[in-house]
């Protein structure tokens, strides 16, 4: 990855999905995450039931550093589960919404 003036300088050696910010929130927060390498990019939004509320990212992308917003609307109160799936990577966090 190439270094840019007036961007951070830093070198990304893993797959990576960050805690939103802020947590909790309402109406809406900040998801990022890192790519080591390009691939099919999915990032979803489940409800704590585990029922997919909502799809954020699935597209092809370019390694780096993204963020994503996140907007709550239409969503209740409540811990939902955000999922970054990539090539063979998975992870995932949770997130509050207090409204």
């Amino acid at each position: 990855l190439a270094y840019k003036p007036g961007e951070p300088s830093f070198v990304i050696d893993n797959y990576e999905l960050f805690q939103n910010y802020p947590n909790p929130f309402n109406p809406s927060t900040t998801i990022r995450y890192d790519l080591l390498e390009d691939g099919l990019v999915t990032l979803k939004v489940f409800d704590i039931l585990g029922q997919e509320v909502k799809t954020l990212v699935n597209s092809v992308q370019p390694a780096r550093r993204y963020e994503v917003q996140f907007n709550s609307e239409g969503l209740a109160s409540g811990v939902y589960i955000y999922r970054l799936q990539v090539n063979d990577f998975s992870q995932s966090k949770k997130m509050i919404i207090l409204k």
